[in-house]
């Protein structure tokens, strides 16, 4: 099976400056996004899904505008190449003034619409946390 980019955009009722924080932190992130996030002194990110521990790393991130994981699930040469990733991306409608996350997730996935109701679901947590 293939990668495929999924993206899903949220209105949310937060400033970037605000939800920054919740995107690139293990603290903010375990509150919404994964069962558990912790980061260790090598500076990767330890995701618990189900009990099972998923490594990434911060590859990029602009404060307050988007933040990228890569996962590191995989140990062949071509995932190392292609990894997946899911990238937070802040994003704000000028006419409207209307904030967006933008949620970028590149990796195997079965259904398109059940990703979707996953993202749904994690980014209501989100506004629900932040207040939004």
């Amino acid at each position: 099976m293939g990668k495929d980019k999924f993206v899903y955009e949220f209105e949310i009722n937060a400033s970037k400056k605000m939800l920054y924080p919740y995107l690139s932190t293990a603290s903010g992130l375990a509150q919404w996004y994964a069962d558990d996030a912790t980061i260790d002194e090598d500076k990767i990110f330890h995701f618990k899904w189900e009990d099972k521990d998923h490594k990434a790393h911060k590859a990029s991130h602009r404060t307050n505008a988007y933040v990228r994981f890569e996962f590191q699930e995989n140990s062949n040469a071509s995932s190392e190449e292609n990894p997946d990733y899911v990238e937070f991306r802040i994003e704000t409608n000028e006419m409207t003034q209307t904030t967006f996350i933008k949620v970028i997730d590149y990796s195997e996935f079965d259904d398109k619409e059940e990703q979707g109701e996953v993202w749904h679901n994690l980014l209501t947590t989100l506004k629900e946390t932040v207040g939004g």
